[in-house]
C-alpha cells in the first residue's frame, strides 16, 4: 500500500503554485523517482520529496519573511536579504505541517535543494539535481553531459553543477549563498580525491 497520498497532496499544491511551478514540480517528482530507481533508493519517497520541493516557492517574498518569524524558522542575515531562498526551509516546514511528511530526509532534501551542502544523503542529491535536470529546464549549460551524469554517479554530478552554478553566480558574488561555496569545496575535493 503506498505511504503518501499523491493525488491528494497534488491537488492541494496546485492551489498554491503557478502552472509553470506546477508543471517544473511534476518534472521534478518524476525525475527524482527514475533517478531513485537508478541508484537503488526509495521510489516513493524520492517522489514526495519532489512534488513538495517548491511547496512554498510561489509565497510571495514579504510573506515568506512573516511566515519564518511567525513559525520561528531561524534565518540567517543572507536569507534576509535574499528571501527568495527561504521558500526551501519554508517548505520543509509546509511539507510537515501542511502535507504530513515526517521523514526527516525528505526534509532535509526540501530544505537543500536550492544551496546544497557538505555530505549531502542521497535523497538531498537526487532532488538537488532532478531540480536542475527536469525536462523543462533548458537554460543551464553542459545539460546534456550533466543528464547522463545524473544516472550514473551522483556526487560528480554535485561537483559539476555546483561548478557551473558557483561560475553563474560568481557574476553577482553578493548573491552568493556561503553553504553553496562549502557544498562545492566538499565536491571538489570528493572529485580531486577520485579522478587524481
Amino acid at each position: 500500500m503506498a505511504r503518501y497520498e499523491f493525488r491528494k497532496m497534488e491537488k492541494k499544491l496546485v492551489k498554491y503554485l503557478d502552472e509553470e511551478r506546477y508543471a517544473h514540480t511534476m518534472g521534478v517528482m518524476y525525475t527524482c523517482a527514475a533517478m531513485a530507481m537508478v541508484h537503488g533508493y526509495d521510489l516513493e519517497d524520492a517522489q514526495a520529496a519532489g512534488l513538495l520541493h517548491d511547496c512554498a516557492k510561489c509565497i510571495p517574498n514579504k510573506k515568506k519573511l512573516k511566515m519564518c518569524s511567525h513559525h520561528k524558522i531561524s534565518i540567517t542575515d543572507f536569507e534576509r536579504e535574499h528571501p527568495f531562498l527561504l521558500h526551501a526551509k519554508l517548505g520543509a516546514y509546509l511539507a510537515r505541517e501542511k502535507y504530513g511528511i515526517r521523514d526527516e530526509e525528505i526534509l532535509n532534501a526540501i530544505t537543500y535543494h536550492t544551496t546544497g551542502r557538505p555530505g549531502m544523503s542521497t535523497l538531498e542529491k537526487i532532488v538537488y539535481i532532478a531540480d536542475y535536470i527536469e525536462p523543462m529546464r533548458d537554460k543551464a549549460p553542459r545539460l546534456p553531459k550533466i543528464r547522463r551524469l545524473a544516472f550514473e554517479d551522483l556526487d560528480e554530478c554535485m561537483y559539476e553543477i555546483l561548478r557551473d552554478s558557483l561560475i553563474y553566480l560568481e557574476e553577482n558574488p553578493k548573491d552568493l549563498d556561503i553553504t553553496t561555496k562549502e557544498a562545492f569545496a566538499f565536491y571538489k575535493d570528493l572529485h580531486i580525491e577520485r579522478f587524481s
